[in-house]
């Protein structure tokens, strides 16, 4: 994925018909799904993050429109590498009694 913040921002516009400019966050993921790029706009300007995964791959959910949106939790856990759609815990409460 070679696209930049200008480039990624433009394919909001045109091809989701949707403003990058409002604050909300875009994330786009490369072709072998290492890696995957998050645009953002605080209102004073437009950042660009990006982070590959050194083994495995990004969960990615299926968009039935071109545009799905997730929740903070279900973000933390996708950029970790964690598939969001089955978080386990990894420790359990001791009870006592």
């Amino acid at each position: 994925m070679r696209r930049g913040m200008r480039s990624l921002a433009l394919q909001v516009q045109q091809s989701f018909g949707r403003d990058p400019f409002v604050g909300d966050l875009y994330i786009f993921r490369g072709r072998r799904g290492d890696l995957c790029k998050v645009i953002w706009h605080d209102g004073v300007g437009m950042s660009l993050y990006a982070k590959r995964l050194e083994r495995g791959r990004f969960i990615w959910p299926s968009a039935t429109h071109g545009v799905v949106a997730i929740s903070a939790s279900q973000l933390a856990c996708m950029l970790e590498g964690i598939d969001w759609r089955n978080p386990q815990a990894t420790w359990r409460p001791t009870i006592a009694g």
